[in-house]
Order: structure tokens, then C-alpha cells, then sequence
């Protein structure tokens, strides 16, 4: 199977990768990231799995997923292609309009504009059911007009605008149905606020207001009756490319760990050489080709078109990843002593980054109501 053993062309896809990112800086500012991500597209990887005839590299969220595992195994790693590329290109790719596809798909996939997303709400978390954000329309004008409040957005400052989960009326039913937005940055009524967060990452995360803000009828994205399905369209490569994320993240931790313990000594022999330290990295790197293994069934069965699978395979892939970079990240940090919280090997920072593997863009505990109810048929406990 093309999940078990990757062909020769993902092979070569993900050699270059790495090489590419052997030559970067490591992203600790906002400039250094900025040119990461522009030489990244340049090169095509950005845009991977956007189509061929807007720009992109024609390809899939299983070569996407590659891209940005193999940039965090080099230190490399960029948050925003989970959301730009993968979440919102996908989206517009499948759903957009005609204009839309022009409008954003090239610009996505050259890296000269980036686009953020807004689902989670104070209140609500990211249960889409209880979204408050709504849209209505404007009778006079078309226009649609957004009012809510979202949380935890990353990018916004850079992002040239923000994919928005909204709610519409069924004029049928009266019920509120979940709906896609486009909102320029500088929309009036859109404002953000940061968030003052102890995590130690390039991309800021933000607030956002929507207070009435206005948006031409073409701002919607794909069917308004069919807005959940295209939610979940976004979602499933959310939590396959967090899973490349975690993954990326543990591997650079664990090759941290397994240069310090080739060449420290201590009595005369390299502290790998015992197995209380070689014998929890051996682990470590187990549990990450085990989640490898879960993240590329994930990619190779959206990018089939087999959504409901997708959706079961990604859950319990993003839950694996996770798991397995917390312990390599702590594993690693263990292994270098005190010198695994200094600043001059960059792991101590990765312990707390390392916790939004578990934490976002769902919790490993929903995962697992996810698994109990839809996987195996228990009752549903929410």
C-alpha cells in the first residue's frame, strides 16, 4: 500500500525538502520566518496541494504534510502552512467560486498573500454547533454583515484576510447553519486584539471583533446550505498537517537528543551507550513513525476523496502525533540535562510549543469521545 511505503517521488519530494531547510535559519522572528515562507513557495512547496491550474503544484495534503513535517524536523517549522494552504486553500479550491479560485489561489500558493481562520469562539470553543458569529443579509444592498467574536486566530497581522466560521437562518427551519466567509483585514468593524500568550512562537495569536462588518454578496464561500460539509472539508487536512507539525517537532527534538548522546561522555563512554538513555529515544522515535504511519493514511485517503474516512484516520492521527511529540520533546530534554532548558539548544521552548500538538485545533479528549462514539459505537457522552 502507497501508506505503508512511499513511492520514489515522495521519496525525492521529501529529500529536498529537508536539504532546503538544512540551509534556513532557524524562524525565532518574524523576518526570518517571512523569507523561510517566501523561499518555501518559490520552490513550489507552499502551494503543493493546491491545483495546477491556479498555481499550485497540483498535488495533495499527503505532500503538503511532508513539506511541513520535514521543515520541523530541520527547526524549521511554519504554523501558517496548517492554515493558509491546507485549511483555507483547500476550502476555496473545492468550494469557491470561479472568482475566488482566481482571486486567491495563485497568491496562496506563491506566498505573496496569506490567508488566516476564525472558528473558535470564547464560549464555544470549536463546537461548530454553538458558534455564535452570524451573518445576515442585508436586504436593501445583498451584502452580508458579520457580528461575533472568535479567539486563538493565528496570524491575523500578516494574513491578507481571514476564512471566518459564521452562522446564517435557515429560512426554513429558523435554525442557525454554519457558513464560510472572506474578511479583508481591513474590513471596517474588524478589529483584533493580541492575546498575551507564554508560548514561544513566531505567529502571534489573536481576538477578534466583528462588529456589523459589511461584506459584498461574493464573500461567501460555496453553497450556504452546505456550509458544514465544507467546514469539515477544512478541518480534516487541519488535523492532518498538525499532525505533520507535532510529528516535525519531535523529530528535531529527538535528533537533538541523539547528537548530545553520541558525543557526551561521562566515565569514558557516550551516554547513549546506556540504556536508560538510549532505550526511551528508541521509544520515542517508535511512537513517531507509529503516528507517521496513522498521519499518511489520513492524507492518502483525503486527498481520495474518502471524507468520512479521512475524518476518523486524521482524529486519530493528530491524537498520535501529539501524544508522541510531548514524550519526545520531554525525552529530549531529559536526555540533555540542564543544558536541555538553555537557550543554545532550543529545546526548553519546545516543551511548552510541543503541548499545542495535544491542545489544538481539538483536544485529545475530544479526539477520544471522537473514537468512543463514531469508531465504536458507544454512546454518545456529549
Amino acid at each position: 500500500m502507497t501508506t505503508l511505503v512511499e513511492s520514489e517521488e515522495h521519496k525525492s519530494l521529501r529529500a529536498a525538502v529537508a536539504a532546503f531547510a538544512r540551509t534556513q535559519p532557524h524562524t525565532l522572528d518574524a523576518e526570518d520566518s517571512k523569507r523561510l515562507w517566501q523561499a518555501a513557495a518559490k520552490l513550489g512547496y507552499i502551494g503543493v496541494n493546491l491545483p495546477e491550474a491556479y498555481g499550485g503544484g497540483g498535488a495533495g495534503i499527503t505532500e503538503l504534510s511532508l513539506v511541513l513535517e520535514e521543515l520541523g524536523a530541520a527547526g524549521n517549522p511554519l504554523l501558517m502552512m496548517i492554515v493558509s494552504p491546507a485549511i483555507c486553500g483547500t476550502v476555496i479550491a473545492r468550494f469557491g467560486t470561479e472568482e475566488q479560485k482566481r482571486e486567491w489561489l495563485p497568491r496562496l500558493a506563491d506566498g505573496t498573500r496569506l490567508m488566516a481562520f476564525g472558528i473558535t469562539e470564547p464560549d464555544a470553543g470549536s463546537n461548530s454547533h454553538r458558534i455564535t458569529t452570524t451573518a445576515r443579509r442585508d436586504a436593501a444592498t445583498g451584502d452580508w454583515l458579520l457580528t461575533g467574536r472568535k479567539v486563538f486566530v493565528s496570524g491575523v497581522d500578516i494574513a491578507d484576510a481571514t476564512l471566518i466560521v459564521g452562522r446564517t437562518e435557515d429560512a426554513r427551519t429558523g435554525r442557525l447553519k454554519p457558513c464560510l466567509f472572506i474578511v479583508p483585514r481591513d474590513a471596517p468593524g474588524f478589529e483584533r486584539r493580541p492575546i498575551d500568550m507564554e508560548l514561544s512562537a513566531v505567529e502571534r495569536q489573536f481576538e477578534l471583533t466583528l462588529d456589523d462588518v459589511r461584506l459584498p454578496a461574493d464573500a461567501l464561500v460555496g453553497d450556504e446550505d452546505a456550509g458544514l460539509l465544507q467546514l469539515f472539508a477544512g478541518l480534516n487536512p487541519e488535523r492532518v498537517m498538525t499532525a505533520a507539525f507535532g510529528i516535525g517537532m519531535g523529530r528535531h527534538a529527538l535528533t537533538r537528543a541523539l547528537d548530545y548522546a553520541r558525543e557526551r561522555t561521562v566515565w569514558k563512554t557516550p551516554i547513549g551507550a546506556h540504556q536508560a538513555i538510549a532505550h526511551p529515544l528508541a521509544q520515542a522515535h517508535i511512537e513517531l513513525e507509529l503516528a507517521r504511519l496513522m498521519m499518511q493514511k489520513a492524507a492518502h485517503l483525503y486527498d481520495a476523496g474518502d471524507d468520512v474516512g479521512a475524518g476518523e484516520a486524521a482524529n486519530m492521527a493528530k491524537y498520535a502525533a501529539g501524544e508522541a511529540c510531548v514524550k519526545a520533546v520531554d525525552q529530549a530534554a531529559h536526555t540533555l540535562g540542564g543544558n536541555g532548558l538553555t537557550r543554545e539548544y532550543g529545546l526548553g521552548r519546545l516543551i511548552t510549543a510541543s503541548r499545542v500538538a495535544r491542545i489544538a485545533p481539538v483536544s485529545r479528549e475530544m479526539i477520544l469521545n471522537y473514537v468512543s462514539h463514531q469508531t465504536l459505537g458507544l454512546p454518545k457522552s456529549y
